[in-house]
């Protein structure tokens, strides 16, 4: 083996030792998203905004209670 690769493992040794194997779990599970209180809180916030794009295909947020004129967020 490549010294590298011999420092890589050995490496990864060392942190199985502190930490444990890699818990991998079900592999053909489909991924569960659990939101937080933050998620939430952002997504709440978020609502109050329209993605909207130039013509050069810049994307922007604008706020969606805004009457006066777009600006860029």
């Amino acid at each position: 083996m490549g010294r590298v690769l011999e420092g890589f493992l050995h490496v990864t040794e060392r942190l199985q030792s502190v930490f444990g194997p890699a818990n991998r779990g079900d592999v053909e599970a489909p991924v569960m998203h659990k939101h937080d209180d933050f998620e939430t809180a952002s997504e709440e916030e978020l609502q109050h905004f329209e993605v909207e794009s130039d013509d050069q295909g810049h994307h922007y947020a604008v706020r969606k209670d805004d009457h006066g004129p777009r600006t860029r967020h």
